[in-house]
């Protein structure tokens, strides 16, 4: 392993709150829920003052106010997040030499080499306060020698502050704390771990690494790793798609095959368009439904390599009649393009018709000119909440405020 590295990881504490209470003083303080605010609506972000309570992120809406009845629950809106996250961006990006944005709120720096110069703690403190002083956002970060013990430190240093683990300290640093604090160590995970008696991280160090490889097979391999504090997994600036999607859950569970069929078309002739603005192809379909129930069926199929809405509309509809079969209330819907490449579409000799083509260009132009929702397939008129995002800039994918389950 690279012993010469530093690793920064930086993350926003509570960063949608802090945002809220950027643009409202009066939430200073009092404990805010933000997520969906319906029934079916899941916790994305909390305050400290909430978390005392015992409400977290991705907790179910309804049960996070049954915990803490005075929260102030507020729906969120994602347009005014991504905003606040750019303009710490700018700020990091502008002051580094390697970053990687992993998430909305969340970025890893790569500044090694840099203690020739400056001081590699210095640099990233001094980027902190920066940040902190320009953006009004309070954020934290972790600084060693690879991004897992970097991101388990961030969390250590939350709220507001920051810890340095210095070269060597690693597995001491990491040995009384909980597994669940290994990244990719989710409640599955966890679970099988305390079925085993394994609760510290400690544990994981002192057992051999072959029993964690006939336990977990390769993820055991990857979390014993992890739990020593191995990790050579570089700092990427940018990434390249392999999938898009998009998906809706109802407010309420539905079985009108007008409006799922119209929400399939929408999702469907989106996806497509965002294809082509990124001068991509696609040559696999995947169609997701769940039942009220909670019984979930997906289906995929191979086409030839497309981006065009008269080739990969019907597919996605084909998928759709042949798992939407049960008649039962649906709670969820998902159309997903994977397998993708660069390049324009290659015409079918056989069976596009330029009427087709001229017709999509036409429609493209309008978009990229009057936004994305400017023209659309009437059938999907009623599809209001499509996503709008630009899906290959590198940057990660937005995670909506009004989540639901």
């Amino acid at each position: 392993m690279n012993t010469n590295r530093s690793i920064v990881h930086m993350d926003l504490d509570t960063f949608f709150v802090s945002c809220e209470r950027l643009l409202d003083s009066r939430l200073n303080g009092k404990p805010v829920l933000i997520g969906g605010t319906s029934d079916r609506g899941v916790v994305a972000s909390c305050s400290y003052e909430a978390r005392k309570f015992g409400v977290h992120s991705a907790m179910p809406m309804r049960m996070a106010k049954q915990l803490c009845p005075e929260a102030i629950v507020l729906r969120g809106n994602s347009g005014v997040y991504t905003k606040f996250s750019q303009n710490v961006t700018e700020v990091i990006k502008e002051s580094v030499p390697l970053y990687e944005k992993t998430s909305i709120d969340e970025f890893y720096i790569d500044l090694t080499g840099m203690d020739k110069f400056f001081g590699c703690h210095k640099l990233a403190s001094e980027l902190r306060q920066r940040i902190i002083k320009e953006t009004g956002l309070p954020i934290s970060f972790g600084l060693s020698l690879n991004k897992t013990v970097s991101k388990i430190a961030t969390g250590e240093a939350k709220p507001n502050n920051e810890i340095r683990i210095p070269l060597g300290t690693e597995k001491p640093f990491l040995a009384p704390l909980s597994v669940k604090k290994i990244p990719m160590v989710g409640n599955v995970t966890y679970k099988a771990l305390c079925d085993l008696g394994v609760k510290r991280i400690k544990t994981v160090q002192d057992m051999p690494m072959e029993l964690m490889h006939k336990v977990l097979g390769k993820n055991g391999l990857s979390i014993w790793k992890k739990a020593n504090g191995i990790d050579n997994s570089p700092v990427i600036q940018y990434h390249e798609r392999k999938s898009i999607s998009t998906e809706r859950t109802f407010g309420q569970d539905t079985t009108d095959i007008y409006k799922l069929k119209g929400l399939v078309i929408a999702m469907a002739e989106n996806l497509a368009y965002q294809l082509r603005r990124g001068n991509k192809l696609t040559a696999c379909v995947t169609f997701k439904i769940r039942y009220s129930d909670f019984q979930t069926y997906t289906q995929q199929k191979r086409i030839p390599y497309s981006a065009m809405d008269h080739t990969i509309i019907p597919v996605v509809l084909d998928l759709f009649h042949s798992l939407y079969n049960r008649r039962l209330l649906v709670r969820l819907i998902g159309v997903k393009f994977s397998h993708l490449v660069e390049g324009g579409h290659q015409i079918n000799l056989f069976e596009d018709n330029e009427i087709y083509l001229n017709l999509s260009k036409a429609m493209d132009k309008m978009r990229e000119r009057y936004g994305d929702r400017a023209v659309m397939s009437a059938a999907g008129m009623e599809a209001k909440t499509i996503s709008r995002w630009n899906p290959f800039t590198g940057e990660p994918p937005p995670l909506l405020a009004n989540r639901h389950q």
